[in-house]
Order: structure tokens, then sequence, then C-alpha cells
């Protein structure tokens, strides 16, 4: 059997296990006459755990649309795989006037679906893509820069949210070496000992210089315009929070920076993007973005978790344990990623001797 007929049997196979608990569910907290209706796998890149279902009465209209995510399966809680820790935070930030899914159910528990899940409403817009842009996005210059800008000034809007207040209880603040730390082992995956070493020397590079972390506060983790929903050409909601965090908040303008960068990338698979980075760095600072120290070295960190996580992936395709063509064309991204984060590491000015630092 094929692997595409494999993930195709998979995929059915998975849905109709769910299916039957999903609609007792759904019955359950929306009424007898309610239905589960046009259960589907959402888009690559889910992991296959990712739903998106439609609500309707025994009249077949439609009282809602929703998107169910599963834990992983047999696999430790903690960070991206802990799918129950999106439900306090995504909360949290729509009551701080976030742009965010609403989250009227989750439970961290196994008795319905056999792991944790929580059921986020269903937002209109399109993403953007960087690396493949749905044709319906308009290719303009002045139109893309926009869709950027928009990106750029979504940051800083949640950047400004005060985490103290509305989060205190979810998470300790993460350090900045075990952030640096924590992608390393993905390293091992990478398709030749060159790639490891010049992963492992950028984070050795980044280790010697780690800055200070300030300001600490929430961390998207992955915040680009393939993050957002776009209507009409308008930012609408953020989504995909699997990596959020607490902790320095440097990471999501450097991991920006990286992506319109265009010395980050090889022509193969740059990004589509007609901004700078100072462009994109000044509409952060003049909608109020408090992370604007020490960009190069953030930007430097984005590039080894990207590399990382690149090493992971390819490899991942490449078995057919997770097919997925995208990481084929970002492969020879991966030794540029980590030339580029070298370069920005040692290019930043050392303290001359006897500097005070108060």
């Amino acid at each position: 059997m094929s692997t595409v007929a494999k993930d195709v049997g998979t995929v059915a196979d998975r849905i109709g296990s769910i299916a039957e608990k999903l609609d007792t569910f759904i019955m359950t907290e929306c009424g007898p006459d309610s239905r589960v209706a046009n259960l589907r796998p959402m888009e690559d890149g889910h992991a296959g755990l990712t739903f998106g279902f439609d609500v309707t009465n025994n009249a077949s209209q439609r009282l809602g649309s929703y998107v169910l995510k599963l834990a992983p399966v047999g696999v430790a809680r903690r960070g991206n795989t802990d799918v129950y820790r999106q439900a306090p935070l995504l909360r949290s930030l729509a009551q701080a006037g976030m742009p965010v899914p609403a989250v009227p159910w989750a439970s961290p528990l196994e008795d319905l679906f056999g792991t944790p899940f929580i059921i986020m409403e269903w937002l209109p817009g399109r993403i953007f893509f960087v690396w493949q842009p749905h044709g319906s996005f308009p290719r303009e210059t002045a139109a893309l820069r926009t869709l950027w800008l928009q990106a750029a000034q979504m940051l800083a809007r949640l950047h400004q949210v005060d985490w103290q207040t509305v989060l205190a209880d979810w998470e300790r603040p993460r350090a900045l070496r075990d952030e640096l730390d924590v992608w390393v082992p993905l390293l091992r995956h990478a398709e030749s000992s060159a790639l490891t070493d010049a992963g492992l020397e950028l984070h050795r590079l980044l280790v010697a210089n780690i800055p200070d972390d300030r300001p600490i506060g929430i961390v998207h983790g992955d915040f680009q315009p393939g993050n957002i929903l776009y209507v009409d050409g308008k930012a609408n909601a953020v989504i995909d929070w699997e990596l959020a965090s607490i902790g320095s908040q440097g990471l999501d303008v450097g991991w920006l920076m990286m992506l319109t960068d265009g010395l980050a990338w090889p022509s193969t698979c740059r990004p589509v993007g007609p901004l700078s980075c100072t462009d994109l760095l000044d509409a952060y600072r003049h909608a109020g973005g408090p992370a604007l120290a020490n960009v190069d070295w953030y930007q430097a960190l984005a590039q080894f978790r990207l590399g990382a996580i690149a090493c992971l992936n390819v490899k991942l395709h490449r078995s057919g344990k997770r097919a997925d063509s995208f990481w084929e064309s970002m492969a020879p991204a991966i030794s540029v990623l980590f030339a580029r984060g070298i370069e920005l590491v040692l290019s930043i000015p050392k303290p001359s001797h006897g500097a005070r630092h108060d």
C-alpha cells in the first residue's frame, strides 16, 4: 500500500473514531436536536490532530462552525503537545481584547476522545502563508506591504497585553537559556554532520552572548502572516498558539525579522514580502511594541530554531513518516539559516573592557 493510501486510511479511521463521540458531546452541550456535520481534517501542517466541523439542527440549519484540536495520544503533555494549555491562554487573551478564537469547550481529561482537547470557534479569513501564498492574495507591492505591516502592528498589540494581570497563574516565564537548549536535540536529525556542526556552532555563539531578556511577556512563538487570518486584506485574528509561552518577547520580533530578511534565505524558498527588516521593526515600534533591543541576537535565535526544526521535519518527510513536500523545499535553506545566524551573532558589538552596565 502506498504512503498516500495509508495516510488516507489513517485519517478516515481517525474521523470515524471521533465522529460518534463528538456528536454525543455536541447533543449534550447544545441540545438533543443538534448534530455534527461536515467533520473534516484541517489543512496540511496539523499532523492529523485538527478537525473542522459544523453544528446543525434537525432541519440542517447551521448553528455554528468550530475547530477541534486533539493532543497526540501517548505523548508527554508539555509545550506544543499540551493542547489544553491553549484554552486558558486564548480565553484570557480574548478578555484582554486580542482577536483570537473563542474556546467554548475544552478538557484536560482523556475520557471523551482518549486525549485532552479544545474546541474553538471557526473564524473567517485566510492565512498568508509566506512561502506559498494563496492565489487570492494580491501580489502588488503596496498590498503585500500592508499585510506585513498589519502583522507587525498586531504583534505590538499582543506584546502590550499585561500577562501578570491576565495570565499570572498560567506559566512561569521561560529563561532564554532554556529556550536555546530545547532545540538542540533536533540537530541530530540533520542530513549531514556539516549541518549538525553549523547548528551547534550557532548554539554556542548564542549561549556566549545571551542578552538581557526583558521585556518579559506573552510570546506567540511562531508569529507571522501565516498565523494571521486576513479578511479582504485586513488582519482579523491570530491563530496557532501551540508554541506560546511567557518569556522574552524579543523571540517574536526576531522570528518576524528572519522571515523578511533576504539574506536569511536561498532564492529557491525566500518568503514573499517586500519589506526590509528596518521597515517592519519601525512599524512594530510605532505601534507601541516594547521588544526593541538586541534584535540581531533574537533573529539569530530564530535562525537556529527554524533550522533545527527543519532538520527534523526534512527527515520525517524523506522517511515517509510525515510526508510534507514543503519541508523538501526547505531543505536547502537549513545551511543558509545557520550561516546567517552565525553572521548576525558575530556582528554584535562587544562591550569595551571595563565598561559599566548600570
